[in-house]
Order: C-alpha cells, then sequence, then structure tokens
C-alpha cells in the first residue's frame, strides 16, 4: 500500500505547529531510524516537530518513498530554525545503517548566525492617523516606544508573532477596540542575517461610552450599578476603565459575578456605544464562621452577619464578633448607597475588652460620619465617641490619666493615598494617610485636645527583590490632667508593628512596672525583600530581612526606641501575602514568632 502523500510544507514566514506522531513501540516496528546532530538551541525544536517523524510507522515504505520523504525534510527543518531566527543554515540529511537493520537517516543541522533586525516601519491608517488630540498622539508615541523587536535584537516567528500582538493590544486598549493589523511583513535577507520589519495598524473610528443596559439587578436599589462602575457617558472607551468598573462591582459585596463590556461592531454607533453589564446579585444575608490562631492573642473565633438591606431600607449592617484571650470585641457598622461622587454615609458601634497583662481595658465607642474611596484617594469625615474604663492589677498606683481612663468626643479627617503599582502585591509606589481629630475630654478636668498620626510606606525594587521602608508617629496635645481614653492614646510593638515584643507591649513603664499608654509615637522599620528560586525560576516565596524600631512616650523628648530584628518567609497566596517572621526584641531580650497575612495600607 503506497503511504499517504505528505503535507505541503509551510513558508518560512508562517509559525510551525506540527503534531507528532508517537515513536513506535519497538525498533522492529519502525521503518526507520531518525537521529538529529545539531546544537541544543534547536535540536529539541527538530526533533519535536519533523515531519519526517509521522512516517516512522509506515513499515512497507520502499527505498523511492523513503528518498522522497528525505528530500522533503530538508526543507521542513529549514522552516523550522528559521522560526528561531537562523536563515542560512548549513543541512546535510544523510542515510546510514547496516545491511538486514532499518536504515537511519541522520540530520546534522548548523544553524549559522541568527537574524537581527536592521529596521523597523510602524505606520498608521484609520483615525489615529490623523487626529491631532494629543491623547491619540501619546497613543500612537506609546506604540512605536512600546515595540518590543527594536533593531539589533534577534529574530524568531514568536517574538514577531508576540511583538505584532502586543502592538495591536497596545492599540485596541484605548480609543479604538475594532482596530487591527491592515498589514504586516517581515523581509528577511539570509546574506546579510537581517530582517526588516513592517507593521501598519489600522485604528478604525473613536468610540466612546454610551447608557448602561444593566442586567441581573433584582433585589436592589437600580442607582447602585450605575453609582459602583464610575463610567460616564461619553468618556473614550478605555479597557482598562471597564476592567476597573467591573472590579468595584465584584469587590462591593452586593453581586458575585460582574461582566462590563461594549459590543464594537457595525450596529453600534461609535459615539455613544451602550455599555454592557451584567451582574449575578449576592444573597441578601451572608454569614462567615472564622477560626485563627495569631501569636499575640492566641486561638481566635469569629462570626460575621452582613445584611444588605437591614430593617428593609438600602442601608448596608455588617456585625462582627470575635472571641479572643488578648482582645475580644463585638461591632456593628452600617453604610449607605453611594452617592454619584462615591461618598457614603457610615456609622458604627463597637465594644471591647483589651488585656494588656496587668491593665484590662473595657471601651466603647460610637461613630458616625461620611467617607469617598476612591482608586487611590480615600476620605473620612465623622463624630466620634471614645469611653474607656481601666481595671487590673496594674492600675494600683497609677493614676487615671495614666492607665488611660476617660471619656471623649471628637471630629475627626482622615486622608489615604495608595499608589503602589499593583495590589496585594506591590513591587514599587507608595502609600501616605495622615490623620487630624480635635475633640474635647468629658471625664475629670474636661479640656480640650489635638490628635494627629501620619503613616508612609515605601517600597523602592531593586536588581534582586526590593526594599520596604516604613514610618508612623502620632501626637496628642493635651494638658497633663487631661483624662483622655486610652483609645486616643499609643501603645505599639506586635505583628504589624515592631516585631520581637508581644502584642502593645512597648508603651510607658511606670512605678509598678504595668506598661501604659502615651501620647507620642515613633514607630520605623527596614525591610529587605528577596523572591527565591528554584532550578533558576521564581517561586511563590520569598525571604526577609528586617529591623524595626518603635517608641512611646509622655514627651516627644522622651521617645527612646525598641529594636527588633529578624527574618522570615513570605507566600504569595490566594487571599494575599502570608508572613511568617521569627524577631528578637534587643530590649526585650526575647524571641518571639509572628504571623501575618494580606497587604493592608
Amino acid at each position: 500500500m503506497p503511504p499517504a502523500p505528505p503535507p505541503a510544507p509551510l513558508p518560512s514566514s508562517a509559525p510551525v505547529e506540527t503534531e507528532v506522531s508517537p515513536t513506535p513501540a519497538g525498533p522492529e516496528a519502525a521503518a526507520f531510524n531518525i537521529s538529529v546532530r545539531a546544537p541544543d538551541t534547536v535540536r529539541g525544536l527538530i526533533e519535536k516537530h519533523l515531519e519526517l517523524q509521522r512516517y516512522r510507522a509506515v513499515t512497507d515504505l520502499d527505498d523511492a518513498e523513503l528518498a522522497r520523504l528525505v528530500e522533503l525534510a530538508e526543507r521542513n527543518v529549514r522552516n523550522l530554525v528559521g522560526t528561531l531566527g537562523y536563515f542560512s543554515p548549513a543541512i546535510t540529511i544523510t542515510r546510514e545503517g547496516n545491511a538486514g537493520a532499518p536504515p537511519a537517516v541522520a540530520i546534522t543541522v548548523e544553524p549559522g548566525p541568527l537574524t537581527l533586525i536592521k529596521a523597523v516601519d510602524i505606520a498608521f491608517a484609520g483615525e489615529i492617523e490623523q487626529s491631532a488630540e494629543p491623547d491619540a498622539i501619546e497613543q500612537r508615541q506609546t506604540i512605536q516606544r512600546n515595540w518590543r523587536l527594536p533593531p539589533g535584537q534577534t529574530f524568531t516567528q514568536d517574538s514577531w508573532d508576540g511583538a505584532k500582538t502586543q502592538a495591536l493590544r497596545d492599540l485596541t486598549a484605548r480609543r479604538y477596540p475594532t482596530g487591527r493589523i491592515a498589514d504586516s511583513l517581515a523581509d528577511i535577507d539570509p546574506a546579510s542575517n537581517s530582517a526588516f520589519l513592517g507593521l501598519k495598524l489600522d485604528s478604525g473610528p473613536t468610540y466612546r461610552l454610551g447608557r448602561l443596559e444593566v442586567t441581573g439587578v433584582e433585589r436592589y436599589n437600580p442607582v447602585l450599578v450605575p453609582r459602583l462602575a464610575r463610567l460616564k457617558e461619553g468618556a473614550v472607551y478605555d479597557q482598562k476603565e471597564l476592567l476597573e468598573a467591573q472590579q468595584r462591582l465584584a469587590s462591593s459585596g452586593y453581586f458575585d459575578s460582574a461582566n462590563v463590556f461594549i459590543n464594537a461592531d457595525s450596529t453600534t454607533d461609535p459615539a455613544a456605544t451602550p455599555v454592557q453589564v451584567q451582574v449575578r446579585e449576592a444573597q441578601l444575608t451572608k454569614v462567615v464562621l472564622g477560626i485563627g490562631l495569631t501569636t499575640d492573642s492566641g486561638p481566635r473565633a469569629s462570626v460575621e452577619y452582613t445584611h444588605h438591606k437591614a430593617f428593609g431600607t438600602d442601608w448596608r449592617s455588617v456585625n462582627r464578633l470575635t472571641i479572643e484571650r488578648k482582645n475580644p470585641f463585638l461591632e456593628t457598622e452600617w453604610t449607605s448607597l453611594p452617592d454619584e461622587a462615591n461618598r457614603r454615609w457610615a456609622g458604627l458601634a463597637r465594644i471591647e475588652r483589651i488585656d494588656d497583662d496587668g491593665l484590662v481595658t473595657n471601651s466603647q465607642r460610637l461613630r458616625f460620619g461620611r467617607n469617598q474611596i476612591g482608586e487611590r484617594i480615600d476620605r473620612n469625615l465623622y463624630l466620634q465617641y471614645d469611653r474607656a474604663r481601666v481595671s487590673g492589677m496594674g492600675t494600683s498606683g497609677l493614676a487615671a490619666a495614666d492607665a488611660g481612663d476617660g471619656s471623649a468626643i471628637s471630629a475627626n479627617a482622615i486622608w489615604t493615598g495608595r499608589y503602589f503599582d499593583s495590589l496585594p502585591f506591590p513591587n514599587k509606589g507608595f502609600g501616605l494617610s495622615v490623620q487630624v481629630g480635635a475633640g474635647h475630654t468629658l471625664t475629670g478636668d474636661r479640656s480640650p485636645y489635638l490628635r494627629t498620626t501620619g503613616r508612609w510606606l515605601g517600597i523602592r525594587p531593586l536588581q534582586t527583590g526590593r526594599i520596604a521602608l516604613r514610618a508612623e508617629a502620632g501626637a496628642v496635645l493635651a494638658k497633663d490632667s487631661a483624662r483622655l481614653p486610652s483609645t486616643e492614646l499609643f501603645r505599639t510593638g506586635g505583628d504589624a508593628t515592631v516585631r520581637g515584643y508581644g502584642y502593645r507591649d512597648i508603651g510607658i513603664r511606670q512605678a509598678n512596672g504595668v506598661v501604659g499608654p502615651g501620647r507620642y509615637l515613633a514607630v520605623a522599620s527596614v525591610e529587605y525583600q528577596r523572591p527565591l528560586r528554584r532550578n533558576g525560576l521564581l517561586t511563590e516565596f520569598e525571604n526577609t530581612v528586617f529591623i524595626d524600631a518603635g517608641s512611646v512616650a509622655d514627651k516627644a523628648g522622651d521617645l527612646r526606641p525598641s529594636v527588633g530584628i529578624g527574618t522570615g518567609i513570605r507566600w504569595k497566596s490566594p487571599i494575599g501575602p502570608l508572613q511568617l517572621d521569627v524577631a528578637y526584641g534587643v530590649k526585650a531580650r526575647q524571641v518571639r514568632l509572628h504571623t501575618s497575612i494580606g497587604f493592608v495600607f
């Protein structure tokens, strides 16, 4: 039976994707053997995609047919190595083998020099070519600047395909969703081992967003989707903004899933393209049970109950109960629907107990205000009432003002900016938060006070890994006799502040040996984060080395740092970074284990 005719070889400009048949079970089942003699850079590709492999199982090949297949194999090998940038290879194919044994086909390849890119011409057609709008000009420049195969680079078929794909993505990501590749050419000159690349991108028209067409909303107020999506009618199409709107909807808690897109085709008006928003609503109520273990507080159990339309209103209530040895608490938080500027009213009530190994603080807090959460900047304005009652053996001989026993009402403003490149695993960027509050004590010698805090986190990439710098400062300005509640004063130490010390172990050491709160706070940290590799490849683990320092005092001049040094392992888990640290507290002369999860700023 004559063998099936081989498929026509592919031209050198096309990628080769050949299905390889399995090798016959034994030498007696093979019509011939194949050996490839070539450098590692090309041998694997030839062995995997060589067309000749397909005919080894055809046992009735005669010499004439085998000779024809061997002749075709030379062109096949040339096409294969051409995809890797070798367009002037030396290829020798010979038949070998002893009498009585299956013939052997020996393929020897000297790939020759790599082909380098000599010149690149990126041209445009459609609206982007003539547009004088700064945004369109910048987009043209970005596509040319981000081109992945500049002159001097090695040409391969994969890199050529990848560069064209990336250029098209840069075109269609903003303004021009119907953009396409109008023409492309890779002109290879084997004599000079050079490539001349040409690409023409046709943008089509500029698309602008029209009205939102929402499906899937039944339980919740119809204004919720547009207010969360925050997509302005008439805005230029931007794929990133649609994805961010989709993320806001999916992470709001009101929806289990969300999909935001436009149908850019001949039936839509580019000047006002409807935005399709498909959502699947979450249940009105949700209960979350949790258990955990922290090095600061030991075992922990929690329950959280959420109702998205509490008592038939549009307000959402989130109620939390956490039971642990050091800091059990009960809290309810209510938030309204966002308005057109993404502002929400919010109220909170919280009762908690804090056991500081000598001082036991029972506190209550009421808060009401308005917040605005943005992509990078959050703003929060609120009124707050605090009350703290301090008891325990450590109160013996301790003044109420020093223990943090008191109550107060205050007005507060918080501004937080996050400028990280990606979350929850930032590689560079910074975050800054400032809080200012003015209040009046309600217990004892009633007097006004001012409270301010600031936090900063900066991350700088290095050639290997990154450096994370952290700083925090706080101050409360009030008369010495003012009885401020401990929730308005400062203590530090623990997993997220100064490692090497226990939870809130850094404060003011009183005459009776108890650590109390203070009016001034300073914390700083330097951490080196180094990715770990396995077999030369990056893993999801990192090693960290750090130095933390923190201090609390009643006068700024009395601040004396407590230093902790240590090392740890970080895992990029699906829910955020999970870190396990071992730290030595220099002043405490003690080694502690610390765990934390998630990136919070």
